[in-house]
């Protein structure tokens, strides 16, 4: 039995398209350990160049600078799938709580290059074009850089994830092909210096997706993952990292021989503090080995996109007028 973390392991991905299959084995070996130990880690050399990242980031603070009026007409209660602006406390994640103190804004797939929501793509529950505001030249183009930049980091991770189950490295390639990533824009105002009892920057859950990718602001502590002993570890940022953390389906998928985590996130430092979350799932079945004599089937088998979109009702259901 495994012993409840302490801290995030440090994963370096330098080595991760090497050709030598020793060292890509050897990542494969670290994940495995996070992925079953903790649900997190943090990326190292993740390869994202820091000028797409920074360009997205400015996009989403020139974006919640806007007038409330303006982000409202872009609101995700006018969009079937679950795209577009969602307001201060619009969403509940934690069903404990009140709300979450946030404003986002969310995208899906989307070609980088092509004209203005065009080309859909048959995403199942999830599909639909995504929204964009009209008034800030270069928003789109920046934060679709960043996307997609994010989803191929998304795809490269597979094969690695693929060793650590000890599955053939082409395991997902077939899964994968048309990847539901989901992307966040998020702005968490300071809280309170006085608490407001069931008000957190985002309360305690899981993801739903296989799993997230997360940029974080740099000096602005705030991220917390719960570990076994019931204990919050702080996930400091890391400059140059990522953090990943593992979410629901890719637990239901191995049968929770990988851990979805608890995470919350509560923002005391007094600053507004910015992330980019971008979750990345797909269709599955159970994966080979996984559900054994000992280790029984858990889990009755769901399509990704109608699980995540039963979440996302759910989350929103009490700001849904």
């Amino acid at each position: 039995m495994s012993t409840a973390f302490e801290e995030i392991p440090i994963i370096d991905f330098c080595n991760a398209t090497s050709r030598d299959p020793a060292l890509r084995r050897a990542i494969a070996i670290d994940i495995r350990k996070a992925c079953v130990n903790v649900g997190f880690f943090y990326v190292k050399n993740h390869g994202i160049p820091e000028d797409v990242i920074s360009k997205a980031v400015h996009a989403a603070e020139r974006f919640f600078s806007l007038p409330n009026e303006m982000k409202n007409k872009l609101s995700i209660h006018a969009s079937p799938n679950f795209k577009g602006y969602t307001a201060l406390l619009g969403e509940n994640t934690n069903p404990g709580n009140k709300g979450d103190l946030h404003e986002g804004f969310d995208i899906g797939w989307e070609p980088e290059q092509a004209p203005y929501c065009s080309d859909l793509r048959d995403d199942g529950p999830m599909m639909g074009a995504n929204v964009w505001p009209d008034n800030l030249p270069g928003f789109r183009e920046d934060v679709l850089a960043y996307y997609h930049a994010a989803v191929r980091f998304g795809l490269l991770l597979f094969p690695l994830f693929a060793l650590a189950l000890d599955l053939p490295e082409d395991f997902f390639a077939n899964k994968v092909t048309k990847p539901a990533a989901i992307m966040r824009l998020l702005h968490y105002p300071p809280q309170p210096v006085q608490p407001i009892e069931g008000i957190e920057g985002i309360g305690a859950h899981t993801d739903y997706e296989c799993f997230t990718i997360l940029w974080q602001q740099d000096k602005i502590r705030a991220l917390q993952v719960l570990n076994a002993n019931g204990k919050w570890i702080d996930a400091v940022p890391i400059p140059g990292t990522l953090v990943l953390n593992l979410g629901d389906q890719f637990a239901r998928w191995t049968n929770d021989v990988f851990k979805s985590t608890v995470h919350r996130v509560i923002n005391a430092t007094g600053q507004k503090r910015y992330s980019v979350p971008l979750f990345f799932g797909t269709d599955y079945d159970p994966i080979p080995g996984c559900v054994t004599p000992d280790n029984p089937a858990k889990y009755e088998v769901v399509g990704a996109g109608e699980y995540v979109k039963s979440r996302l009702e759910a989350t929103y259901a009490h700001s849904k007028t």
